[in-house]
């Protein structure tokens, strides 16, 4: 039976369509789902991640207000820049892109923006809510690659779920998310010890460890659900996908696969904190 390609351009345009539809009806209503991005410094490739965001808004009919701040920008300003779009009613979201210069404590300025708006699910208290299995914004990537899984319907339930990596806005609430699914999850990183044969193991295999090809198809068991969230200047991910298809029971291409799905879920959750808010 050939792989199940998990197609994340086909899903991402199949839900534009209907975030489109939800922004049109809370228009006649006279409210503007708003997303507000704050990008610090000039990092080409941040500058590239936000541009492609804000398009996204525009092209589903939503608002996006761009917030730049330089380089030179402190702790203490960040702050009041967060401050002031959290107290901004008609901001329904708030994206800060990641990496902020190094004098930044990107923590505590994350953790700034008000829970109802951060809808890229990197606050602490929205993770613990995640976690909890309380209402909260995920972060966009693993909450991405659920609904991915979700429209495919693929059953995680009782899978034993490999994570390979454990940022806090990837492969932890990634983590979180399947056991709330009930997967049972082995959280992995680039230090794992015998991580092969843990990978050997796994019903279910996420790479996000943030580097090319770390994990090899030979490790992956025949019919192993394949889910690669890396995405590297070489045009590949975190694994490996030579002749994937032989083996994997399903797979997400790279590119293709888990990268619309982040930013879509990111102008969805804008969409439902405006709908919300509402």
């Amino acid at each position: 039976m050939a792989a199940i390609i998990l197609d994340g351009n086909k899903l991402a345009k199949i839900s534009e369509e209907s975030i489109k539809q939800r922004v049109d009806a809370l228009s006649k209503k006279g409210i503007k789902p708003t997303l507000a991005t704050i990008l610090v410094g000039n990092d080409p490739a941040s500058e590239t991640y936000v541009k492609m965001k804000r398009n996204t808004c525009f092209r589903v009919g939503m608002e996006s207000i761009a917030v730049e701040l330089p380089e030179s920008t402190s702790t203490e300003e960040l702050l009041k820049t967060i401050k002031n779009l959290n107290d901004n009613d008609d901001i329904h979201g708030i994206l800060l892109q990641h990496p902020v210069p190094s004098q930044i404590d990107e923590r505590l300025c994350f953790d700034a923006i008000d829970i109802a708006k951060d809808v890229d699910g990197v606050t602490c208290l929205g993770f613990g809510n995640m976690s909890m299995g309380i209402d909260a914004y995920g972060s966009c990537t693993p909450a991405g690659i659920i609904r991915l899984i979700k429209h495919y319907k693929i059953n995680v339930e009782g899978l034993n779920s490999v994570v390979v990596g454990r940022s806090p806005i990837l492969g932890k609430p990634m983590a979180m998310m399947l056991l709330n699914l009930n997967s049972t999850v082995t959280i992995c990183h680039s230090r794992t010890q015998g991580l092969d044969n843990i990978v050997k193991n796994a019903d279910l295999i996420v790479g996000a460890v943030g580097i090319p090809k770390f994990i090899k198809t030979e490790w992956i068991k025949k019919d192993a659900v394949v889910i690669d969230a890396g995405y590297h200047p070489e045009k590949c991910g975190d694994i490996d996908l030579n002749d994937i298809h032989e083996i994997a029971s399903a797979y997400t291409p790279v590119p293709g696969g888990v990268g619309p799905m982040t930013i879509n879920t990111l102008i969805l959750q804008t969409l439902e904190s405006a709908e919300k808010n509402n």
